[in-house]
């Protein structure tokens, strides 16, 4: 998954396509890449990142969705890519799907707006669901009155957790509960265990090591680690933090892990990095078969199930492949 931020204040690269064009074409190359998803996202998560009117994310994120539509309905070699909004809002993903958008990537897992279910449901397609721990399970809300505002991964509101992984596998399927119960097919949900988001390095490092585990709950499994700040921390030099830009080894490094681990998908920046490592897991864990190799690493094919319109039910004991 190919990440497209047509944001002012992205932590990696935002200001750099606000403009359709330039984001349009932006996504064309992460599709010439071999990315098998772009996820177009309009409004900043990075810490400290300022809301934005839902009116303005949409007018961002739905232009270059139709562009990029386009493009691929045009383009016989993308047939089975697939385009996704990265949003918490119900209103824009409307305005995103209506666009072309094949796949909802809710950082929020839902809780951040109500009326999100009812979307995704009507519109039959997969639905990502994120781990975050909104601020009223820390105890800190004071002055947040719109909800989508209890949601921050300020360090200063990291929540306590005695099992990391056992109490972030438990709200996750807690979340896929309140999604089914809404409407939304269980065979088009994918989890992702939302490392950086509230948070701490060994938090997030924790659940890496769990990945199995995460992936024995039974639904597909994307991983996010792409330039962040734990990545950052973990390279330190001289008292500094590596700088985003100079993440994107130890990025392809967990791109490899995580294909080997049983991820569905990895979302990141650089594709054509990533790519290479899932090239390099696939052959190791197909050891030498060269059919699966084939089938984990040519674009288009590493989606198990991401047909269109959505996700079939995922294998028993997790996911073969990696979608990049």
């Amino acid at each position: 998954m190919g990440v497209l931020n047509v944001t002012a204040d992205s932590f990696s690269d935002g200001g750099r396509y606000l403009d359709v064009d330039a984001a349009v074409a932006h996504g064309r190359e992460l599709l010439a890449q071999g990315a098998d998803i772009v996820d177009v996202g309009g409004e900043s998560t990075r810490p400290g990142a300022v809301r934005i009117d839902p009116e303005i994310e949409a007018a961002r994120v739905a232009p270059v969705i139709a562009g990029l539509r386009a493009h691929i309905h045009d383009t016989p070699e993308l047939a089975g890519r697939e385009i996704s909004v990265d949003t918490m809002r119900a209103r824009v993903a409307e305005a995103a799907i209506e666009a072309g958008a094949g796949i909802v990537n809710d950082v929020s897992g839902g809780r951040a707006d109500p009326e999100m279910v009812r979307v995704v449901a009507a519109a039959g397609i997969p639905w990502i669901l994120m781990h975050w721990r909104p601020l009223e399970a820390t105890g800190r809300t004071a002055g947040r009155a719109d909800r989508r505002d209890l949601f921050t991964h300020s360090l200063d509101d990291i929540g306590g957790y005695r099992d990391v992984v056992a109490e972030v596998s438990g709200e996750l399927l807690a979340q896929v509960d309140a999604a089914v119960s809404g409407g939304v097919d269980p065979a088009r949900i994918i989890l992702d265990p939302g490392l950086g988001f509230a948070k701490a390095p060994e938090h997030n490092w924790a659940l890496l090591h769990a990945l199995p585990t995460l992936v024995g709950l039974g639904f597909p499994v994307l991983i996010g680690a792409s330039r962040k700040r734990f990545l950052g921390s973990l390279l330190a030099s001289d008292g500094y933090d590596r700088p985003p830009a100079g993440r994107e080894v130890a990025t392809a490094a967990i791109s490899a892990l995580a294909a080997a681990g049983g991820a569905w998908g990895v979302r990141v920046h650089d594709v054509t990095a990533s790519r290479d490592a899932v090239a390099v897991a696939a052959a190791w864990t197909a050891g030498g078969r060269r059919g699966l190799v084939d089938d984990l690493t040519q674009p288009g094919l590493t989606q198990p199930g991401l047909t269109q319109p959505g996700l079939t039910e995922p294998p028993a004991g997790g996911q073969e492949n990696a979608a990049t």
